[in-house]
């Protein structure tokens, strides 16, 4: 039964993976972080990104594998997403086990093709972070957590407990799905001795945690760019909940303690409104940080389709009837096959770091000087490093390896002024226009002096960036020069 679901979301995972081989900033972090070694990764955990530091060794692991198995057939790019592909196929797999266990056979395979279906699963299985391998985590929990109340075994709980810790350690928001296990413990009215074998096991899971949440928030300056949700972020997340709750109102008869409802509604929505309300603390809501959201979804819509496509020799079902239900079904896969196509394109992601690249390849000359506005635009170069050979980067100080930070250190306001007086051309690989500016005395120097003293001499954006080559005055030539 989950061969169909499991197989769906694997080709689906396969289908445009290397996305004409761009790779976002996010991914650049992982793929640099990953390259080093893991003393120098222990180092840089110390200062920022701890809360990915879990993922970070583990695709450190993997890329010793790949680099020198099949890396060089494929490419840096699959070589980021291929666990996250095999993450959300082993997902989807154990959505259709779900569904199974708690409704039946044909609403759990039901369930696994429409959790492979969904956009957004599909955007995250192809992303070199550490989203899909939490969401597999916490649905091999919550089946782990049906399995210890339909049948208690003395393995289970430890197992649930084990594989949630795995998933918060992963990304510390997965704790999040906890509430939502425990209402759906709470909904179904199980046994108190169910209700203390949970609490039990989730102590486990937060006193585990507690190490890696207390020293994280040491860094949290790192989401300080986060503002209010993204609208379109959260208009997914009403339309899935809305369409949730629609199927949840479809009448199924669950199998076993926990009921659909008892743990599908909870999934699906409480997650994301203990982010939302927590963000009005302190903004924190990005959808992928709660992406196993989509898992009561599945199950919803998985066990509504079953009872709604049943075989027209059912009691209560036409042909008429299964017949509309199937064009239905239809036209929503027509419509998101458009989305589906775009998500494996270039344009897909906030930028494009190997258009960056090789659009500074091709306009830089040896000796250029080279500037990143802002400096954490650096992580452009962290893929395709050759592509930045012979430039001088006149504001770096120590490198993001010597620095032990993800972009590395520069010089002061001053420092960095006079090194570009010395210089006679500069190419600047910096934010598109209309992105707010830094106000940091180095970023200010930067835009000070090329506006004094450099004049363009040409410019063009990429995907979530602009390439600009500035020049003293009378450097330029005529035909390069743009006003």
């Amino acid at each position: 039964m989950v061969l169909l679901p499991s197989g769906l979301m694997l080709s689906l995972g396969a289908w445009g993976i290397r996305r004409q081989d761009a790779i976002w900033r996010d991914e650049a972090v992982t793929y640099d972080m990953a390259h080093r070694s893991l003393a120098d990764l222990w180092h840089t955990l110390q200062h920022v990104d701890v809360v990915h530091g879990l993922y970070y060794a583990l695709m450190h692991l993997w890329f010793r594998v790949y680099d020198v198995t099949l890396g060089g057939a494929f490419g840096e790019a699959v070589g980021l997403r291929l666990p996250s592909v095999a993450a959300m196929t082993v997902a989807a797999a154990g959505v259709a086990l779900l569904g199974r266990r708690l409704v039946g056979r044909r609403a759990g395979l039901l369930a696994g093709c429409t959790f492979a279906l969904i956009p957004v699963v599909q955007q995250y299985a192809q992303e070199g972070r550490s989203y899909a391998i939490v969401c597999a985590l916490v649905v091999w929990a919550t089946y782990a957590l049906v399995a210890a109340a339909f049948r208690p075994r003395r393995g289970l709980w430890p197992g649930y407990a084990a594989l949630m810790l795995a998933a918060c350690l992963l990304h510390e928001f997965a704790v999040l799905a906890l509430p939502a296990h425990g209402a759906a413990v709470v909904l179904a009215r199980l046994p108190r001795r169910v209700l203390r074998a949970w609490l039990l096991a989730s102590a486990t899971v937060l006193a585990g945690l507690a190490p890696l949440a207390v020293f994280s928030t040491r860094q949290s300056a790192q989401i300080s760019w986060l503002m209010w949700p993204d609208p379109l972020q959260l208009l997914t997340f009403a339309v899935l909940a809305v369409l949730g709750l629609a199927c949840a109102r479809v009448r199924t008869r669950s199998h076993g303690p926990i009921g659909l409802r008892a743990l599908g509604i909870p999934l699906l929505l409480m997650p994301t409104l203990l982010l939302l309300l927590l963000s009005h603390v302190e903004p924190a809501y990005v959808d992928r940080y709660v992406l196993y959201y989509v898992v009561g979804f599945a199950l919803l819509a998985g066990a509504a389709l079953a009872r709604l496509l049943r075989p027209p020799g059912e009691r209560g079902q036409t042909r008429g009837r299964r017949l509309r239900w199937a064009v239905a079904v239809g036209l929503v896969l027509v419509v998101l096959l458009p989305v589906n196509v775009h998500l494996r394109s270039p344009d897909s992601r906030v930028d494009d770091v190997t258009a960056v690249a090789h659009a500074v390849r091709e306009v830089a000359e040896p000796g250029d000087g080279l500037l990143f506005m802002p400096s954490r635009r650096r992580i452009w170069a962290a893929t395709l490093p050759h592509d930045f050979r012979g430039l001088r980067d006149l504001a770096l100080a120590r490198s993001p390896l010597a620095s032990h930070t993800l972009y590395g250190t520069e010089r002061s306001g001053d420092a960095i002024r006079e090194r570009m007086l010395a210089a006679h051309r500069i190419v600047v690989a910096g934010d598109p226009d209309g992105q707010p500016a830094d106000d940091t005395d180095q970023e200010i120097a930067k835009r000070s002096t090329l506006r004094t003293a450099f004049e363009v001499c040409s410019s063009r954006e990429v995907r979530g960036a602009r390439v600009t080559v500035y020049g003293r005055a009378g450097v330029c030539g005529g035909g390069d020069r743009v006003g």
